[in-house]
């Protein structure tokens, strides 16, 4: 891969990565704040329950895909980035492009995600 695609890519990461950081902490004061608010309404104090139980399941896709984001940052460092995990060949600009967090070309994803469904994962 090119110097400008993987400098473009790492800045596209960087930004994913500044922004989820961002509203991880924004969720954070949130929550502090809610807390705070006792409901004594029951009604109005499950409806916080679950909106809060749906911001922390947001979130906790969010803190993988943080993981995510960093594991190909520093694929980016090793040089190893845009190299499929499973036959090593390039993955295509236009799938990095779609998913740029994406450790396996289209076609080892496609057979990993056929076994998965296959064994009932």
């Amino acid at each position: 891969m090119e110097k400008k695609d993987l400098d473009y890519f790492r800045q596209l990461l960087e930004n994913e990565l500044n922004l989820l950081i961002e509203k991880a902490g924004e969720t954070v004061w949130e929550l502090m704040e809610a807390s705070s608010d006792n409901e004594s309404d029951l009604l109005d104090r499950a409806t916080q329950e679950l909106s809060q139980n749906n911001v922390f399941r947001i979130r906790s896709r969010e803190s993988r895909l943080i993981k995510k984001i960093r594991e190909s940052l520093q694929a980016i460092e090793d040089g190893t980035y845009g190299i499929c995990e499973d036959c090593e060949e390039p993955i295509a600009i236009e799938r990095l492009m779609a998913r740029p967090v994406t450790s396996y070309c289209i076609s080892c994803k496609s057979r990993r995600e056929a076994f998965e469904k296959a064994i009932g994962y």
